[in-house]
């Protein structure tokens, strides 16, 4: 009998805990629902009418045909993806190559003044984004912007920076670089979370420095390469902003800046096809769950977490 009173006790008390971790989460499920979950069904729901923003009333039914027009008659949306791939190409390596060199500088503790470098390759990142490209949309000026007066001072001619379907991914991965604090901040908490004691080793060894950066930091930092990795493929197949504020999402030049989100956007806010917008959001987000699904599944191949058995 009392071991009976001492289990009922504690199933009280278990669901006693378990009501009160439910209300702690309450705002959190309500915020989920309403801001995550809501639209996601929304925008899957739009999918298959053809919903128009000015005129609701005249919703209809369209089954399939909106995916039909994206995936098979529409060749924009492939030229779209097409050109995000090649900005990827060249933006993701650059941002993630030029954040941890910047990291492995900044957490060298006999760089002088390394607390201020730090403070100062974050400031970026806590400018309003539209300002820095408006900004950047001065200094890549190909007739009154510094840099191409600065060459043109130095004997070089000016570039057409934002005009040349040659440079114009170059440019916005450069603008890109403005806004890599946080990246940086990443890399340089992963660097300090390497023991010491293995570069003291590696030098008894004697290792030489390329030695240790790739047989010590490298495997160490995998973990954190492959979270930047993602994010960054994240980031970019819903890139937007910089080709809206440079180019009001006009595709110049010769439609290279026709990225999806471009695209998505139009549809959705100029044309007021929020059925077929939709259908641009989920094949966006298609293309980045495969993504993230290759990633994940091939990391078990290069990706090292300490102490763990292989």
């Amino acid at each position: 009998m009392e071991n009976k009173t001492v289990a009922l006790k504690k199933l009280s008390m278990k669901n006693r805990e378990q009501k009160w971790g439910f209300f702690f989460i309450m705002p959190w499920l309500i915020g989920f629902l309403v801001f995550y979950a809501v639209p996601i069904i929304s925008s899957l729901v739009f999918s298959f009418l053809n919903y128009n923003l000015i005129e609701p009333d005249k919703t209809t039914f369209v089954g399939l045909e909106n995916w039909k027009r994206a995936l098979f008659q529409d060749p924009q949306i492939i030229e779209s993806i097409g050109h995000i791939m090649q900005y990827t190409i060249i933006a993701l390596p650059l941002s993630l190559g030029f954040s941890i060199i910047a990291a492995i500088l900044l957490n060298n503790k006999h760089l002088l003044g390394a607390k201020l470098f730090r403070t100062l390759y974050y400031i970026p990142t806590m400018v309003p984004l539209v300002a820095t490209v408006l900004i950047w949309r001065g200094v890549l000026n190909e007739q009154t912007g510094w840099i191409n007066l600065i060459l043109q001072n130095l004997g070089f001619e000016g570039q057409r920076w934002l005009a040349s379907t040659k440079l114009i991914y170059f440019s916005y991965a450069f603008i890109g670089l403005w806004g890599c604090g946080n990246t940086i901040v990443i890399f340089l908490a992963g660097l300090q979370g390497v023991p010491e004691s293995l570069y003291e080793a590696s030098l008894i060894d004697g290792a030489n420095g390329w030695q240790r950066f790739t047989k010590i930091t490298v495997p160490l930092m995998t973990p954190v390469i492959f979270y930047n990795l993602l994010t960054g493929i994240i980031n970019m197949m819903q890139y937007f902003l910089v080709p809206m504020v440079i180019n009001q999402g006009s595709g110049f030049p010769d439609g290279k800046t026709n990225f999806p989100m471009v695209l998505f956007y139009r549809h959705s806010f100029s044309y007021f096809n929020m059925g077929y917008g939709a259908v641009i959001a989920w094949i966006i987000f298609l293309i980045g769950l495969i993504f993230t699904l290759v990633l994940f599944g091939t990391s078990n191949k290069w990706v090292y977490y300490a102490g763990e058995k292989k």
